[in-house]
């Protein structure tokens, strides 16, 4: 059952009858406190949320649903007529909402999206629901152990195949993302398609006709990288073994993959020699591929990025560690000379969706420094920033080797 919250019913009743046709129950609530009541008493799979509502709003419902262990997990799409600002939206994903879409509402959209949350959600609450045996079943099997030895082999074998069902369930999850990204980026290339012939084929003459189409086409690319953006932070969570790697050919591949911003922008990089590491060679990849692609991206207008690259072995695994010919860690550096932040900001920049950057400035989807730290992390390393407005930036890493 999904639930429809606004205040306004003739807002509702279309949002019903598109349900509806594709075999969709829902319910209504026509204010924030009568929602709040009618999910007291009933389960609901999904929640389409109106953000301007009188008393009540939506950003407060769903902080209320955040504080129950038994509504925190409904997935919340948000849908504003007014709200479209940035502040909005983030607050709308802050206070616990998976989705944001401003009115009008694109009925197809609405559709794919209502369908993709509802799908994820039954899939959270059978894993949930896996989970909760198990820890069920390993309670069981330690209060029987003494004189129940029989039924303990027993036990342990129904718990191995859960744990395979888990390790299915988790694999379809991965195919179901990477479906789904296919499905969502298709009517992407097709806008964009479309939109470029009507471009060169009708509109050519009318220079305000044009404009607009050019920002739906920025808007469509945006969209597509950051689906792409999405899958690459999603799938750092799978198990993949690290081998023994040069740095130098991994920075070797990122360098050629850049050469054209690089002679484009008239950029001078030097590196000193890098360590051979234990490591997920892909993923590192995508480490210098981020801080490098974003020290040409925020270079300083008319001036060349001159970007350094140092390392050296440390002792321990610290920023401040000694410098040590024998030691277990390295310690890499990247410094440039672009356009820098403010340091109050060192947090912030390694959350996902977080810039602190106009969009219509600098492209970016604000998920590739969330990628490099989750790396890092997963690497059993760290990793910092240090910067100033206008004097450059300087990003350290600290690796096992």
């Amino acid at each position: 059952m999904i639930l429809i919250v606004d205040d306004k019913r003739e807002n509702i009743l279309p949002l019903q009858k598109i349900l509806q046709l594709h075999g969709l129950q829902s319910d209504s609530a026509e204010s924030g406190e009568e929602a709040l009541r009618k999910i007291l008493k009933q389960d609901y799979s999904l929640i389409i949320m109106d953000v301007q509502m009188p008393g009540m709003d939506g950003f407060e419902v769903v902080e209320n649903l955040s504080g129950s262990n038994r509504t925190k997990d409904i997935p919340v799409i948000f849908l504003s007529a007014i709200s479209k600002e940035k502040k909005y939206i983030s607050k709308g994903y802050q206070s616990g909402g998976v989705d944001y879409i401003t009115k009008p509402v694109d009925p197809d959209l609405l559709i794919m999206k209502v369908k993709t949350f509802l799908k994820l959600h039954n899939q959270h609450n059978e894993l949930k629901a896996v989970r909760d045996l198990l820890s069920k079943e390993i309670e069981i099997r330690k209060e029987a152990q003494e004189n129940l030895e029989t039924k303990v082999q027993e036990r342990t074998k129904d718990l191995q195949n859960k744990n395979e069902e888990l390790e299915l369930t988790n694999h379809e999850l991965q195919q179901f993302a990477w479906v789904v990204s296919h499905d969502l980026k298709e009517p992407l290339r097709k806008i964009e398609m479309f939109v470029k012939l009507l471009k060169e084929r009708y509109i050519t003459e009318e220079p305000t006709a044009v404009h607009y189409v050019d920002r739906t086409i920025n808007a469509a690319n945006r969209m597509s990288t950051l689906i792409t953006d999405l899958l690459k932070y999603s799938r750092l969570s799978s198990d993949v073994t690290p081998e023994l790697t040069d740095l130098n050919e991994v920075l070797g591949e990122v360098l050629d993959d850049l050469d054209y911003q690089i002679e484009k922008g008239g950029a001078t990089i030097t590196a000193d020699e890098l360590p051979v590491a234990t490591v997920v060679s892909s993923q590192l990849r995508q480490v210098f591929q981020n801080l490098i692609g974003n020290s040409l991206k925020f270079a300083k207008k008319d001036v060349p990025a001159t970007i350094e690259i140092k390392s050296e072995r440390v002792d321990s695994k610290s920023f401040d560690a000694k410098v040590s010919p024998d030691g277990k860690y390295c310690r890499i550096t990247v410094r440039d000379n672009g356009i820098g932040f403010d340091n109050a900001y060192i947090n912030k920049i390694f959350v996902i969706f977080q810039s602190l950057n106009a969009r219509e400035t600098y492209e970016g989807t604000g998920i590739g420094l969330a990628i490099v730290k989750k790396i890092i992390e997963k690497h059993n390393g760290l990793i910092t920033a240090n910067s100033q407005l206008g004097e450059g930036s300087t990003f350290t890493i600290i690796l096992p080797l």
